[in-house]
C-alpha cells in the first residue's frame, strides 16, 4: 500500500523538481508546466487537464473528483485493514481492540535567521506538528513528526489571491487539502496512516497565522518509533521491526517503518524520515490575461 502511495509522489519528476506557471484571473485557476497543465473553473466546477505534448486536454465534473475521492479513501482504508490483518495473524493477544486516543502539539518558532532567495528579502520560521498518544510522551508512544522549515518575505498580495482560490476549491471539492498533494492522494495518505490527517489539518489552520508570504518551503513528515520498538531492535528480535503492540506504536512503527525503513543511516535511531516536499516561489507577476486561464486554441478534447 505505501508502496502504491510513494509512486503516487515518487518518479523522476518529483526527485529533480518541476517548475511551473501559476496563474488565477476570476474564478479560474491555471497550472502549467512543460508537458501538462491543469485548468480549475470554480463556477462551472469543472477540471481540465492539458497534455501539452499531445495538444488535447480532459474534463472531470467536481461530481465525478468526489465520486473517485471517495472510491480511493474506501479502497485505501480497504487495504490498510488487510495489510494490517495480515500483520497481526497468529498473535490476537497482542492487538489492542481500543483505538488510542491522539493529542497533537503545535509550535512556531521564529529562528532570526534572514536571507535573500530569488529576490525576495525572508526571515525563517519553522513550525512543528507532533502526533503521539494521549497521556504519553513521544518517545513512549511513536508517532509522527511533521517540521515545516518557512523562509517567509512580507506578505504578497498576489500569492494571498492563489491560497485563496485554493481554499475556495477545497471547501468546494471536499475539504482541507496540502498544498501540492491532490485530494485523491490525500485520502490515500490518510486512510493508511490516520493521524496524519490530524496533524495536516492543524498545520493548515495555525499556518495561517504566520505573517508573510513563503517563499521557499520545507516540509518533512517522520515517523518515530518508541522506546519499546527500539530496545526490541538492538536486541536484534526482529529485523524488519514488527510492532509490539497495538495503537500509534504498533501502526507506526509496524508499517511505516517496516515499509520504509528505518534506512541503513536510521538504524537504531528513534526517527526515519519518509516524505520531504520542497516548494520554491521563483518569481510573481500580477498582469493575467484571460487567456492564461482558457484552454489554449487548437486542442481537442478527449472524451
Amino acid at each position: 500500500m505505501l508502496g502504491r502511495m510513494f509512486n503516487m509522489f515518487g518518479g523522476k519528476a518529483a526527485r529533480e523538481g518541476v517548475a511551473s506557471t501559476v496563474a488565477v484571473k476570476g474564478n479560474r485557476k491555471a497550472t502549467l508546466n512543460d508537458s501538462t497543465g491543469q485548468i480549475i473553473d470554480l463556477t462551472e466546477e469543472k477540471v481540465y487537464d492539458l497534455d501539452l505534448k499531445k495538444k488535447s486536454f480532459k474534463v472531470t465534473t467536481f461530481a465525478e473528483l468526489r465520486r473517485q475521492i471517495e472510491e480511493a479513501r474506501k479502497k485505501a482504508e480497504e487495504d490498510a485493514r488487510k495489510e494490517q490483518q495480515q500483520e497481526e495473524k497468529g498473535k490476537p493477544a497482542e492487538r489492542d481492540p481500543n483505538q488510542k486516543e491522539v493529542e497533537v502539539d503545535f509550535d512556531i518558532r521564529n529562528t532570526g535567521q534572514k536571507k535573500a532567495i530569488n529576490g525576495f528579502d525572508t526571515r525563517q520560521a519553522v513550525m512543528t506538528i507532533t502526533v503521539r498518544e494521549k497521556g504519553k510522551t513521544l518517545e513512549q508512544s511513536g508517532g509522527l513528526v511533521m517540521t515545516s522549515d518557512m523562509w517567509l518575505a512580507p506578505r504578497i498580495a498576489a500569492m494571498k489571491e492563489i491560497a485563496e482560490f485554493d481554499m475556495n476549491y477545497a471547501r468546494k471539492l471536499y475539504g482541507p487539502m496540502v498544498a501540492g498533494i491532490s485530494a485523491s492522494q490525500m485520502a490515500m495518505v490518510t486512510a493508511i496512516y490516520p493521524m496524519m490527517k490530524d496533524a495536516m489539518a492543524k498545520m493548515s489552520a495555525e499556518g495561517g497565522k504566520l505573517d508573510g508570504t513563503a517563499i521557499q518551503t520545507t516540509v518533512t513528515i517522520a515517523a518515530v518509533r518508541s522506546a519499546e520498538q527500539l530496545a526490541e531492535e538492538s536486541k536484534g528480535a526482529e529485523a524488519d521491526i514488527r510492532p509490539t503492540g497495538g495503537g500509534i506504536s504498533g501502526r507506526l512503527g509496524g508499517i511505516l517503518a517496516k515499509k520504509i525503513g528505518p534506512k541503513k543511516d536510521d538504524a537504531g535511531k528513534p526517527r526515519s524520515t519518509f516524505m520531504t516536499m520542497n516548494t520554491e516561489v521563483l518569481k510573481v507577476a500580477t498582469d493575467v490575461a484571460q487567456a492564461d486561464v482558457a484552454v489554449p486554441a487548437g486542442f481537442k478534447e478527449n472524451k
